[in-house]
């Protein structure tokens, strides 16, 4: 088994921990807890690069190895790093886990190495919104925490 933790935390008080762990070629499980969010939903992404220098903004466009558009976590054509959306309940926390076969832990297309979590202000609108962000970032506004994906002991 392999495992990854992201720590994320933003100027604004949002805070928390992602688990990541892997079995095998089988699909990752993500899991997580976080704080300091306002109600709803929030778009949740593995972003392309590993670095936090300009805060969030640094960690580039969501990962995308295939270079395909935006979508849904269950679409065919998607990035890879598009996990959707989180749910945060009336107290500003949130508790998930997603189980997703894009995002493996080992080889060429690893989300470890140099990658980053990233949460965003708004829903994602998964690709379907017909904003002119939605086929590019689902239009999930502003990055509001995010954390360098790391190997686990």
């Amino acid at each position: 088994m392999v495992k990854a933790v992201a720590v994320l935390g933003s100027s604004d008080g949002v805070k928390g921990t992602v688990f990541f762990t892997q079995e095998g070629d089988g699909p990752t499980t993500v899991t997580g807890s976080l704080s300091g969010l306002k109600p709803g939903l929030h778009g949740f992404h593995v972003h392309a690069l590993g670095d936090t220098t300009n805060g969030c903004m640094s960690t580039g466009p969501h990962f995308n190895p295939e270079s395909k558009e935006h979508g849904a976590p269950d679409d065919e054509t998607r990035h890879a790093g598009d996990l959707g959306n989180i749910t945060v309940g009336d107290d500003g926390t949130a508790n998930f886990t997603i189980i997703d076969k894009q995002i493996p832990l080992t080889g060429s297309n690893s989300v470890v190495v140099g990658r980053a979590v990233v949460v965003h202000a708004d829903p994602d609108d998964l690709g379907k919104g017909g904003h002119e962000l939605s086929k590019s970032t689902g239009n999930a506004g502003g990055r509001v925490a995010c954390g360098i994906i790391g190997l686990q002991g």
